[in-house]
């Protein structure tokens, strides 16, 4: 299924004021925008997300340089085709079929999230093309031994997550709410374009059999972090939330530990960062590199 964008009397051009695209890929017709000129900043989100999640950093960002923000299939502005699987390695699959459509080279590629698998795996396949790497809230390895998603695991395949995922929309209108520490950086409109692009049951099993891969894709996390070596190298700046619920500093840890040389800043807020940190990621990119 295709949205429309005549269709989407929701989605506020003040809020989101960039020329919509779309790209044919194998898995479906995929949404992004790409504003500003110069060296490329590929934003890659995570779930329930969609490019909407990176509009502060584009709009500041693309003075400077050329800003490239995907919806991954399934999410966004992209189409939700019923018979895509939204694993992990599926979506890092159709974000290197992208960059190569497009032939993107000298990138800096930023992952957050979901995002982070999915986009470091791509950038490990195609790391002649990476200049360089902003991460923030995400993770690289398994997580088939960690208690804690195991938990969710647990949770997301059982009948109740089920019901709330699909029938209530549990996963932008509940869990999204939790991952902002300070909850007026999510204005009900704002909000409104996390929740809207999801309207129907079958559009939302992409947040469902997303949220499934926690766990599920395991071993190939670990695939990519035993191969991460492939962009080691290569500057890093890590920009971590210190109060994310989810993606906790434990994890930042691990980060520290395997990328001991890449610059890290940390920030009291959430899960989802906000318009401060853009002055910061310019900063990495013109002044860290």
């Amino acid at each position: 299924m295709s949205l429309s964008i005549q269709s989407q009397q929701w989605l506020d051009t003040a809020l989101y004021p960039f020329e919509n695209r779309f790209i044919s890929l194998g898995a479906g017709q995929m949404h992004y925008v790409d504003e500003g000129e110069g060296d490329i900043i590929l934003f890659v989100h995570g779930t329930p997300a969609w490019s909407f999640l990176y509009r502060e950093h584009i709009a500041e960002l693309s003075k400077n340089y050329r800003c490239i923000a995907i919806d991954h299939i399934g999410f966004g502005l992209s189409e939700k085709p019923e018979a895509f699987d939204e694993k992990p390695e599926s979506h890092s699959f159709n974000l290197t079929e992208f960059i190569e459509k497009l032939d993107l080279k000298k990138i800096t590629i930023a992952v957050h999230d979901f995002g982070g698998p999915i986009g470091l795996s791509s950038a490990i396949q195609v790391h002649d093309r990476i200049k360089q790497v902003v991460m923030f809230n995400t993770w690289l390895w398994e997580t088939k031994t960690n208690p804690e998603a195991q938990k969710v695991d647990n949770i997301i395949n059982s009948g109740i997550a089920k019901f709330l995922y699909l029938r209530m929309n549990f996963s932008p209108k509940y869990l999204l709410k939790k991952g902002f520490h300070e909850k007026k950086n999510l204005s009900k409109k704002t909000h409104e374009h996390y929740i809207k692009p999801f309207p129907n049951k079958s559009s939302r099993a992409s947040l469902l059999n997303l949220g499934k891969s926690l766990v599920g894709s395991s071993d190939f996390y670990q695939e990519q972090w035993l191969s991460l070596d492939r962009l080691e190298q290569k500057p890093w700046l890590i920009l971590w939330g210190t109060k994310d619920e989810f993606i906790t500093t434990k994890y930042l840890d691990k980060w520290k530990k395997r990328l001991p040389n890449a610059p890290v800043r940390e920030y009291a807020c959430g899960h989802f960062q906000k318009k401060r940190l853009t002055k910061l990621v310019e900063g990495g990119v013109r002044v860290s590199w």
